[in-house]
């Protein structure tokens, strides 16, 4: 096991998060200005569901669903 991976049961610890998330960002950068030269880098959000987290509070869950596949 590498010393970067956590161990069973055991929560990451904060850094770890950190290091974790900067190296995403890190990783998606170099992906876009590799193979989409001359456009904005994405600002990368907080993460979570966001919108559809609200959709499933408003119309419940399996309505959510179903908007979702019918493609709205």
């Amino acid at each position: 096991m590498t010393t970067h991976m956590k161990k069973k049961g055991k929560k990451a610890k904060h850094s770890d998060v950190e290091m974790d998330k900067a190296m995403v960002r890190k990783a998606v950068h170099k992906h876009e200005r590799n193979m989409h030269p001359g456009k904005k880098i994405t600002k990368l959000s907080g993460g979570g569901l966001g919108r559809m987290n609200m959709e499933r509070k408003a119309v419940g869950r399996n309505m959510a669903k179903v908007m979702a596949q019918r493609g709205r």
